[in-house]
């Protein structure tokens, strides 16, 4: 009886040790990878006109397979983002018609450190501040709030669409 008493106590503490290992493990397999900003989702009712022409500027460039910002997260949660979005030049088209911008053949880069928890994304920026944005991930398209992410000019909101390569 005493060894079946024994048995049970241990399978139990077995049991009960394996359940809830994670508590504190982050799991960053999700956003892991290089993501680039393809797409600027706006609401073109209440936009200002900033957000509508920045939005006309990288989708040109986007069709082009030009990505102004690139960020890649990495397992040992470093995170590193290139930045274009100094170095655009707006140009005229030969034919005067429309603009010319081309890729910008420089960027700014800066690397971090991240957590991420499947929903929420923080980071050190270059003022040595956390910020933190909710990410939507589904497949390998990622949205951030652009105003939550810094982005200037974007007053009346707007989503940032990253495409995981």
């Amino acid at each position: 009886m005493l060894r079946k008493f024994v048995y049970t106590v241990i399978a139990s503490a077995l049991l009960l040790s394996c359940s809830s290992d994670k508590e504190d493990a982050t799991d960053v397999s999700g956003i892991l990878g290089t993501w680039d900003l393809t797409a600027l989702q706006i609401d073109e009712n209440n936009s200002t006109s900033d957000e509508e022409f920045g939005k006309q500027i990288l989708d040109f460039l986007a069709a082009q397979e030009c990505y102004i910002i690139t960020l890649t997260f990495n397992e040992d949660l470093s995170v590193v983002l290139e930045n274009s979005g100094n170095y655009i030049e707006i140009n005229v088209n030969p034919d005067g018609t429309g603009l010319d911008i081309p890729c910008p053949t420089q960027s700014d880069i800066e690397v971090s450190t991240y957590t991420y928890d499947g929903e929420l994304l923080s980071y050190i920026d270059e003022n040595l501040e956390t910020v933190t944005v909710t990410v939507q991930i589904t497949g390998n398209t990622m949205t951030i709030n652009a105003v939550e992410f810094g982005v200037e000019n974007l007053d009346t909101g707007g989503q940032l669409v990253f495409t995981r390569r």
